[in-house]
């Protein structure tokens, strides 16, 4: 049985430093205990390959993809990829599927688009589930979650895979995708931090951090109204969607999620420094995982 511990981490961070750096960073947050190591998909290291990197680099945790972009790459490619991966390591592979940034675009790096995301991703899911892997098979079935926000996608995560994995969301929207999953599926989710005591200065990031989704994700900005939000409304999505402050603020909306109804919540860090990883910040936030 595939555990994810309480708290992971979530991160697209790794994609801007070299590969040993990465390794040495995967190692240390295997041994601080995270129970799950997340992975975001855009432009730098394929995903597949990034998951790769890190359970070469790990012993214990779950490397999961947060989420693998269905509009990149056949249902064939992705269970090859999903079955080899968690063969060669004991089943600590966990695949998360998604492709919600392409709804309102012709194609994503010249492939084709065709319906919405939810017609998109069912086809996706059947064609996967008719896909027989050749190689050498895993000890046990692997599993699959799906990056859902809006109610049909969520529904779709219960009846299709293990659960779902939600990103930039409300304890309310922890409360109502639970309602919609019932009580056995798996509901992984993000919540981005700030770990920063200077509270006017980690606001300003957390809008800055909110702003762009809301300004160029049409899923999010979807999702931002259903939650009762303005995608306008920057300040109050800062306060929302970001937990910034010190550690007992940062735990105490964690805490909120799991009250909420999750499983597990994997903890983004945000800083302006992108030229080294947020190891500090990784190391202060494993005292919140008991």
């Amino acid at each position: 049985m595939m555990k994810l511990g309480r708290v992971g981490v979530w991160t697209m961070d790794f994609d801007g430093h070299p590969a040993g750096a990465v390794r040495d960073a995967v190692a240390e947050l295997d041994e601080l205990g995270y129970g799950a190591l997340w992975l975001g998909e855009a432009f730098g290291r394929e995903v597949f390959a990034q998951a790769g990197l890190m359970l070469a680099a790990s012993r214990r945790m779950v490397v999961a993809t947060g989420v693998a972009n269905i509009f990149l790459r056949h249902p064939l490619a992705t269970v090859n990829a999903q079955n080899a991966l968690a063969e060669a390591y004991d089943g600590r592979f966990l695949l998360g599927l998604g492709g919600h940034r392409t709804t309102d675009q012709t194609g994503m790096r010249g492939l084709p688009f065709h319906g919405n995301a939810f017609e998109v991703m069912t086809e996706y899911l059947d064609t996967m589930d008719s896909i027989t892997y050749q190689g050498p098979p895993p000890a046990a079935p692997p599993k699959r979650v799906l990056g859902a926000l809006g109610p049909k996608m969520i529904a779709l995560s219960g009846e299709r895979a293990w659960g779902a994995h939600t990103y930039l969301v409300t304890p309310d929207h922890t409360a109502k995708a639970r309602e919609i999953l019932g009580p056995d599926a798996m509901l992984a989710v993000e919540q981005s931090v700030i770990l920063d005591t200077d509270l006017a200065k980690a606001k300003e990031q957390a809008k800055t951090t909110v702003g762009l989704y809301a300004t160029y994700a049409r899923h999010q900005q979807n999702n931002m109204r259903r939650m009762g939000f303005s995608p306008e409304d920057h300040d109050g999505l800062a306060d929302a969607l970001v937990a910034y402050g010190d550690l007992p603020r940062i735990a105490a909306r964690v805490k909120e999620h799991f009250d909420a109804g999750a499983d597990h919540v994997c903890v983004q860090v945000l800083t302006d420094d992108k030229s080294s990883l947020p190891l500090g910040h990784w190391r202060e936030l494993a005292t919140i995982m008991a």
